[in-house]
C-alpha cells in the first residue's frame, strides 16, 4: 500500500502561540505515489482574538473574514483522522507543529503527539541541504525550480500548499525508486546483467489513433501555455 503524502500549511494571528496567538487557516494537499489526489483538507478558523495588524498584511484575513468559521476545537477530530499515519511535509516544520501542538493542548480531550500520529518531515531542511547557504524561502525556490507562484501575492494556507507540493516534485525528481524491495536488494537488481533473448519475437508496433495524436498535441500545447512557451517538444525539428 502506497504511502500518502500531506503537504501542509497554516496561517495564524501571530508569530507564537505562548503569546497567545491562534490558528486561522488550516490547509493540505495530498499526494500518493507522486500524484495530486484531490483528497484536500482546508478550513478557516474563528480565533477568538485580534489578528496582528503585520499579520493581516502577510496573509489578508481579517476578523471580519472569521465570523460564523468554527473553532479549532470543532475540527480537531476531522484534523488528526485526516493526518493519521501520513508522511506531512511541511515548510519550516517548528512554527506549524508548535501552533498545532499548542492548539490541541487547549481541548479537553487528550490527543496524542502530532510526532506519534503522523511522519513529520521539514521541507525547509531539505530545501537547505540541497542548497546551502541560499535563501530556501518558498518564493526563493519557486523562482530556482521555474515554478509560477504569481498569483500567490498574499499567504494562503492551501495556496502554500499546494506550491509545496509542486517545490517537493521539483527538489526530488530522479529520487523515485522504480524497484521493490529494500535498498541493497535494488542495487544487487541494478548490477544484475539480464540479457535478451536474440530469438525473441518481435515487439509489436501500436501506432496511435488520430484522436490520441490530437490529444497529446493539445497537451503539448498547455505545456507551453503554462511554461511560457517553452516546450522543447513542440520545437523539435
Amino acid at each position: 500500500m502506497s504511502k500518502r503524502q500531506l503537504f501542509l500549511d497554516t496561517e495564524t494571528t501571530g508569530l507564537s502561540p505562548a503569546e497567545g496567538h491562534k490558528i486561522i487557516e488550516i490547509g493540505c494537499v495530498e499526494m500518493v505515489n507522486r500524484q495530486l489526489t484531490g483528497n484536500n483538507f482546508h478550513q478557516y478558523l474563528q480565533p477568538d482574538r485580534e489578528i496582528d495588524a503585520e499579520a493581516v498584511a502577510v496573509h489578508g484575513i481579517t476578523n471580519e473574514s472569521l465570523q460564523g468559521k468554527p473553532r479549532f476545537q470543532e475540527i480537531a477530530d476531522r484534523f488528526m483522522l485526516y493526518i493519521k499515519d501520513a508522511e506531512v511535509l511541511i515548510h519550516n516544520a517548528p512554527f506549524d507543529v508548535g501552533f498545532l501542538q499548542h492548539e490541541l493542548s487547549l481541548l479537553a480531550q487528550s490527543y496524542p503527539k502530532l510526532a506519534e500520529h503522523c511522519q513529520i518531515v521539514d521541507t525547509l531542511q531539505m530545501a537547505r541541504k540541497l542548497h546551502p547557504g541560499q535563501k530556501n524561502n518558498l518564493d526563493a525556490l519557486c523562482k530556482r525550480y521555474s515554478i509560477d507562484n504569481s498569483h500567490r501575492t498574499l499567504h494562503g494556507a492551501l495556496l502554500d500548499a499546494e506550491i509545496l507540493a509542486d517545490l517537493y516534485l521539483a527538489m526530488t525528481s530522479g529520487q523515485v525508486s522504480l524497484l521493490p524491495g529494500s535498498d541493497s536488494e535494488q542495487q544487487q537488481a541494478r548490477n544484475e546483467v539480464r540479457r535478451i533473448d536474440a530469438n525473441r519475437p518481435r515487439l509489436p508496433v501500436i501506432l496511435p489513433s488520430a484522436e490520441e495524436l490530437e490529444a497529446h498535441q493539445m497537451r503539448l500545447q498547455n505545456i507551453d501555455k503554462a511554461s511560457g512557451g517553452a516546450c522543447l517538444w513542440l520545437r523539435t525539428p
